[in-house]
């Protein structure tokens, strides 16, 4: 039986996909990287420190990692973070969690201020069971170390009595790795095959999909 729901938060829960390739695109230039856009937005839903490896030599990570993800992070916060919104029917979900008594976990790769600027941008704050970020995990998805720690404020559930709910490959690949299951959305832009190849056992267009389906999704298994 599942008793809890673990939601990935970009492009899961607020519509942030194009802000943070934008910010990433923005900030690199800055340091003199010119990385496409199409190629900055399928990497994201890594947490910063996988996504550099994804697109600079070792050695300039090496030297300029922690800077450029600093100013990266500013420059969200600054630039994009007003921009973002919820995705439809996102509060209506977690009150269908609640009254079905189950928890509902925030794990995502952001920091700790931009999970709990989210909340409030979603309006959950007070549905909130828990929440991880970057600060609970050594690795960033799609290392499973954020769904580990999520799990932990769960105890003692285990991975069988929750499920994870993201919108990449990389969250349905950490999941797998934290011998958890996944559901996929759509609308963080990746294709229903993708998420599936993945490892979701099942795949929603959104949030708000999936509470219309809910008493067949697996959350009510």
């Amino acid at each position: 039986m599942i008793k809890a729901a673990i939601f990935d938060i970009d492009g899961t829960l607020i519509d942030t996909v194009d802000l943070h390739a934008e910010a990433w695109v923005e900030a690199l230039r800055h340091f003199g990287y010119e990385i496409a856009f199409p190629d900055m937005r399928s990497q994201i839903g890594k947490g910063g420190d996988q996504i550099l490896h994804g697109l600079l030599p070792p050695e300039m990570i090496e030297e300029q990692g922690d800077t450029i993800k600093d100013f990266r992070s500013d420059l969200f916060k600054r630039e994009y973070m007003h921009r973002a919104r919820p995705f439809s029917s996102v509060r209506a979900l977690f009150e269908r969690i609640r009254a079905a008594g189950q928890n509902a976990v925030l794990a995502s790769s952001g920091t700790a201020d931009e999970v709990e600027k989210y909340k409030q941008i979603a309006g959950i704050a007070d549905l909130i069971d828990s929440a991880t970020s970057s600060d609970d995990a050594e690795r960033s998805k799609p290392f499973p170390d954020i769904f580990e720690a999520a799990l932990t404020k769960l105890a003692p559930l285990t991975p069988n009595e929750a499920v994870v709910i993201g919108d990449t490959p990389y969250d349905a690949g950490a999941a797998r790795k934290a011998q958890m299951k996944s559901i996929g959305v759509l609308s963080g832009g990746f294709s229903e095959q993708a998420l599936r190849d993945a490892g979701c056992i099942a795949v929603y267009r959104d949030v708000e999909d999936l509470l219309h389906r809910y008493d067949s999704s697996p959350l009510a298994m």
